[in-house]
């Protein structure tokens, strides 16, 4: 028999009678931020330039008005968003994006008072600024929440200045956790129906106890609008941030130094996983933490600092949550088997971004090219003629795809002639031997696809696992 669930009084929450009392205890807190930026003005070389005769009554009259156009002060613009008081000494967060370039900053109050404000930090990567006020009085403001305890369905506030208009209170719920809409490396966007316009961004998104759980930072929408789609930025996310840039004045990050991808299904099969989560390490950065600490290229990282990767998305953010110079434990996925690894996190902002690039390698054997019809591949160890006709280094690791199976699964994958097979299934290949070994052995093993870790020729992500599905051989 199937049970049917009937709600209790207690499960039955009924929408507040008003929200008036608690809009009128936080509203003091939350401010307007205007700000003006210098706009260099139309310079004359912009205009057109004509050649009058000799004598025409025109000259004078074009010489005066580009002698105008030269003494002319620069344009000012300006931008309004809002933001939030933190403690009673004048400490304010916002957006980055309502402060950026800003050469000025303003914070109006409720009650109309107007303060210069100073930026003491922003982070673009999150989308958060922290501001200070000077006030010789104390000011009103508003605590930080849990968004971790937050849930789909439950009430929220949302306060700000959406188009100018200031000290504006709308309703709704919290529709979605965990957004990712690929603003930055640490989405992580709490959606909400509460009506968000332009002008809202900065401002506190507050739970039923007046605490903030997120900082509205963007809206979807074809018009503009508001259409019920809202995304705010977690306080948990938040918090971390604003407490950085108010110690130091920037961000101090973890940094472990790898590239990642996705564990798909077909790649969580390849590796002997039984379900595909965590995340598959598709480089290691040289000199980086990581590489100290053993990680290799394949590992699929399963938990960090005990903390289990879900999605391969959610590790960045851990590492970046994570002290500098604290020493953690990894657990990885390694040649079908758990492996525990210790590494001492490193600070991502000291760190010239590498790219990830092949190692040496012993020049390739002279061996002609072979078609893998389990694989809708031909390959072939690079020759100067191959090198030549893609355009590719002499000397790199791997086999050279020179030609794609047009209905293959690796045609579907988006593999192209050019393109360096370097590994399958974690093993490095520099010889056609290498690769019939590594697709009988998957064959006999009874895997149903490869995993392929390709260098491709165009692309975001030059080095990336593939996972490619095994063609039975005619005959």
């Amino acid at each position: 028999m199937v049970g049917v669930w009937t709600p209790s009084p207690a499960d039955a929450r009924a929408a507040p009678d008003s929200f008036a009392d608690l809009a009128e205890k936080l509203l003091p807190a939350v401010v307007n931020i205007s700000t003006t930026q210098k706009v260099a003005g139309r310079s004359t070389e912009d205009l057109p330039q004509f050649d009058f005769p000799p004598g025409s009554p025109f000259r004078e009259f074009f010489d005066q008005f580009q002698q105008k156009r030269r003494d002319a002060p620069r344009r000012r613009g300006t931008s309004l968003g809002s933001g939030f008081i933190i403690d009673k000494t004048g400490y304010i967060v916002t957006n980055n994006h309502v402060i950026e370039g800003a050469d000025q900053i303003t914070a109006v109050l409720q009650d109309e008072r107007k303060y210069e404000a100073t930026l003491i930090g922003r982070d673009p990567k999150t989308d958060l600024a922290l501001l200070k006020v000077k006030a010789t009085e104390d000011l009103p403001y508003v605590p930080f929440g849990s968004s971790d305890g937050a849930r789909v369905g439950d009430w929220v506030l949302a306060i700000g200045n959406p188009l100018g208009l200031g000290g504006t209170v709308t309703a709704g719920i919290i529709s979605a956790r965990g957004r990712d809409i690929r603003s930055g490396p640490y989405d992580d966007y709490i959606q909400t129906d509460a009506p968000i316009n332009r002008g809202n961004s900065g401002g506190p998104l507050f739970n039923m106890k007046g605490e903030v759980v997120g900082i509205n930072t963007a809206i979807l929408s074809p018009s503009g609008g508001s259409i019920g789609i809202g995304f705010s930025i977690p306080s948990q996310l938040a918090v971390g941030v604003i407490d950085q840039l108010r110690k130091y004045g920037s961000t101090r990050r973890g940094w472990l130094g790898v590239q990642i991808q996705a564990v798909t299904e077909e790649i969580a099969e390849s590796l002997g996983l039984d379900k595909p989560y965590g995340a598959l390490v598709a480089g290691v950065v040289k000199k980086s933490p990581a590489e100290s600490s053993g990680f290799k290229t394949g590992d699929v990282i399963l938990s960090f600092d005990g903390r289990r990767v879900a999605e391969s998305r959610r590790l960045p953010r851990m590492v970046a949550e994570t002290d500098v110079g604290k020493a953690v434990n990894v657990e990885v996925w390694r040649n079908g088997k758990k492996t525990e690894l210790s590494v001492k996190l490193g600070e991502l902002e000291k760190v010239d971004q590498a790219s990830l690039s092949s190692s040496g390698s012993e020049p390739a054997t002279d061996q002609s090219g072979r078609e893998f019809k389990e694989l809708g591949l031909n390959l072939s160890p690079l020759t100067k003629e191959l090198a030549a006709r893609f355009d590719l280094e002499e000397g790199v690791d791997g086999l050279v795809v020179t030609d794609v199976g047009a209905d293959s699964n690796a045609a579907e994958k988006g593999l192209k002639p050019g393109d360096i097979i370097v590994e399958i299934n974690q093993e490095k290949v520099k010889s056609i031997k290498d690769v019939r070994e590594q697709v009988e052995k998957a064959e006999k093993a009874g895997r149903r696809s490869v995993l392929l870790l390709v260098k491709f020729r165009q692309g975001e992500d030059p080095l990336r696992f593939v996972p490619l599905r095994l063609s039975k051989k005619d005959g």
